[in-house]
């Protein structure tokens, strides 16, 4: 690396592997493919991770925070229990892709389906949790606004601004119900 050259840290990987999953599905999550693809060496990759499975674990680290830091600003912010439901909703929307991603990924991956368990199961609890706020109590509706997100997912990828608007109606419907 000369010395014009950008010094790449942690998290640069952990972004570029990010968009290596969505682009390219977990075969592209190799020191070798990813170091190409940032004009680097693999060394610069062994740097920060010991092995690549310590990069996958990373990788699905930062997603899962992402994913956390969502439903913790949708469950803690201000507004009304309706407002915070819509931003819950809006998260699933804005985080379509890198879902749709992992959940490829889950498929052949048990680190990655351990992690999306988790994610799905705090989804669950934090819309059950705010439906009921807002005098939904059927259980089924949590995983129904689930449901619709990871199918939104794979009917628009890419689309996340069109996803948006749908599961605001989604959400709109939902609450017509009480």
């Amino acid at each position: 690396m000369t010395s014009a050259a950008k010094r790449l840290h942690r998290d640069d990987w952990l972004t570029a592997g990010l968009t290596a999953l969505r682009a390219q599905g977990p075969e592209a999550l190799k020191a070798e493919p990813l170091a190409r693809s940032m004009g680097t060496t693999k060394g610069s990759f062994y740097w920060h991770f010991e092995d690549v499975p310590h990069f996958h674990r990373a990788l699905l680290a930062r997603w899962e925070e992402t994913a956390q830091t969502a439903l913790s600003k949708a469950q803690a912010g201000s507004g009304t229990a309706t407002t915070r439901l819509r931003h819950a909703a809006q998260s699933l929307a804005d985080q379509a892709g890198a879902d749709a991603a992992i959940r490829a990924w889950a498929r052949g991956h048990a680190g990655a389906a351990e992690t999306l368990a988790r994610v799905d199961a705090a989804r669950l609890d934090c819309l059950h949790a705010l439906l009921s706020e807002v005098g939904i109590s059927n259980p089924e509706m949590a995983r129904i606004i689930l449901a619709s997100g990871v199918g939104m997912a794979q009917l628009d990828e890419g689309q996340e601004a069109r996803n948006t608007q749908s599961m605001g109606s989604l959400v709109d419907l939902v609450l017509a119900l009480r």
